[in-house]
């Protein structure tokens, strides 16, 4: 941990900047990959395909990212993350231009693996705190990704005609420049020194036995569900404004930018709110909000109707999830993270990818208002498994 309070500052600052670069990767791709896809998809159903792959990428990739960082140190292992999104921007770049639909996947597949890296942001502020500033730590850190929401989709659509006759090649160019931006930050932190798991005498209690303790599984239920249901809404929205509801898609791309920023925007004060209220209760009213941000969606399609949708969904999204990782991040000790932590990744980003890969064929099959009348019973169900297990662990 670092020696001094002016450390953990720094560390914490120039970590709220890599989030902010590495959001802004995501929202480009949220913003502008289905759009792009869908003009050389084998089938206007596929278009979501390639932010899947960016997703399954992730999900794949988080394992090995959690245990790379673990054996290269925290600051090495995050600058080699970042450094794979340069040559994923350029491989997609590329496809756009040649209209090469799973070659564009496959780029987008590699940004996913860059991202498995940059989900270890988190943890490495909350690792490199006192134990009673963790959820601030983390709420700052995420803080970062309300730059995200508006230098995303601006880039996107300033760019998005840069490349004649290939639409949208250029926004993603953008993303290699945010990479090696991110390379060059990270090498200005000194971030707590990890523990290599099996790299000491004390190993900790076995992964086995981790997963049986409801202080662990419950963090990684609230996390996981509140992520796909995230997922399952905003990537089926911008396709479902300009295909379905006739909207244009600078429109579309406004309201990803909203929801992005109202994502990470709360995260200046849940932190404060964790401590006041638990970060149990918060990751339920995290999933409360996802269930108003459908209930609004399901009654109309203006492009107010969408805006307010996703930014309950952001809002939903920043309690459940930075609620559940606050959970999670206290119930282990610091030489079981690296297993705790890749557990978690791969769950939560599997999850998401799952509901990636529904998104668009749900919409194509069922529309939009079928996908949000899904998210209510799911977040339900999440809320009262969450209400249960706190329950059952309060006698304790």
């Amino acid at each position: 941990m670092p020696d001094s309070r002016s450390q953990s500052i720094r560390n914490i600052g120039l970590l709220s900047v890599v989030q902010a670069l590495g959001g802004s990767n995501s929202s480009i791709i949220m913003s502008v990959a289905a759009l792009a896809a869908v003009n050389f998809a084998p089938d206007q159903a596929a278009a979501t395909l390639p932010v899947t792959a960016m997703i399954v990428g992730l999900a794949l990739a988080t394992s090995t990212a959690t245990m790379i960082i673990y054996r290269l140190g925290r600051t090495r292992g995050l600058m080699l993350g970042a450094a794979i999104g340069i040559p994923a921007s350029v491989v997609a770049t590329v496809a756009v231009i040649l209209g090469q639909f799973y070659l564009f996947a496959a780029g987008l597949f590699l940004v996913g693996v860059s991202g498995a890296f940059m989900q270890q942001v988190r943890f490495a502020a909350a690792d490199s705190v006192a134990p009673q500033f963790k959820s601030q730590a983390i709420s700052w850190v995420m803080f970062g990704g309300v730059a995200a929401g508006f230098f995303g989709p601006q880039l996107s659509a300033l760019t998005r005609t840069w490349i004649p006759g290939a639409e949208y090649a250029a926004s993603f160019m953008v993303i290699a420049a945010l990479s090696l931006v991110s390379v060059l930050v990270l090498s200005g932190t000194r971030l707590a020194p990890t523990v290599a798991p099996g790299g000491a005498t004390d190993v900790g209690r076995p992964l086995s036995q981790l997963l049986r303790l409801p202080e662990i599984v419950l963090p990684m239920l609230g996390a996981s569900l509140s992520y796909a249901l995230m997922t399952l809404i905003m990537v089926a929205a911008p396709l479902a404004m300009v295909h379905l509801c006739g909207h244009s898609p600078s429109e579309a791309a406004g309201v990803i930018q909203w929801h992005v920023v109202a994502m990470f925007a709360p995260s200046f004060v849940t932190g404060a709110i964790i401590k006041r209220l638990g970060a149990a209760l918060v990751t339920a009213l995290g999933l409360l909000l996802i269930i108003a941000c459908a209930v609004i969606a399901l009654n109309g399609i203006t492009v107010a109707h969408f805006t307010a949708t996703l930014v309950l969904l952001g809002i939903g999204w920043n309690f459940g999830f930075i609620g559940s990782t606050s959970m999670l991040a206290a119930s282990y000790r610091p030489q079981e993270a690296g297993r705790v932590q890749a557990v978690n990744e791969q769950v939560v980003f599997g999850a998401s990818a799952i509901a990636s890969l529904s998104s668009g064929f749900l919409l194509q099959l069922l529309g939009w208002e079928a996908i949000n009348v899904i998210a209510i019973p799911v977040a339900c169900l999440a809320i009262v498994l969450l209400g249960l297990g706190t329950w059952r662990r309060a006698p304790a």
